[in-house]
C-alpha cells in the first residue's frame, strides 16, 4: 500500500504543479494590464531611492485605475497609444515613439487609446525604496 501511495504521489505531483502554473498563466492572460519588471536598482549616492524599469502591456480597451507613485514616472510608448488622465487636467494621448514625465504624487490613470489594438509602454520609476510602486486612489 505504501509503495502504491508513493507512486501516486510522484505521478500526481507534477500534474498538480503544471495545473497550478497553467492556472497562473491563464489568470495573467486575463488581466487587462500586465507588467514585466526588467530591472530594479538602488541609485548611486541617493539614499532611500531606487529605480524600477518595466514593460506594461495593455490589452485593447484596457483601463487602469487611478493611482499615484512615491516618485517620478517616465514613460515611452513602444507600441500603440495610451491616454493618461491626471486629476484636474485634460487627458493626454501618447502615441508610439512619444515620451512623458509624471511628477511625484500626481493622481492619474492610464488606458489603452484603442479598443482594437494592444499597447506596450516602457516605464521607469524613480521612487522611495521600500514603498509600494503605486498606491490606488
Amino acid at each position: 500500500m505504501t509503495k502504491t501511495r508513493s507512486i501516486l504521489v510522484f505521478a500526481l505531483a507534477p500534474a498538480i504543479l503544471l495545473a497550478g502554473i497553467g492556472a497562473g498563466v491563464l489568470y495573467a492572460q486575463d488581466q487587462p494590464i500586465t507588467r514585466t519588471e526588467l530591472l530594479r536598482s538602488d541609485l548611486a549616492e541617493i539614499d532611500g531611492k531606487e529605480s524600477v524599469m518595466y514593460i506594461a502591456d495593455l490589452k485593447p480597451g484596457a483601463v487602469g485605475g487611478k493611482h499615484t507613485h512615491y516618485g517620478d514616472e517616465f514613460v515611452y510608448i513602444l507600441e500603440g497609444e495610451i491616454v493618461v488622465e491626471s486629476v484636474g487636467k485634460e487627458p493626454v494621448t501618447l502615441k508610439r515613439g512619444e515620451a512623458a514625465h509624471l511628477s511625484p504624487d500626481v493622481v492619474h490613470a492610464a488606458k489603452n487609446g484603442s479598443a482594437s489594438a494592444p499597447a506596450k509602454v516602457l516605464v521607469v520609476l524613480v521612487v522611495e525604496k521600500g514603498k509600494p510602486l503605486a498606491e490606488a486612489k
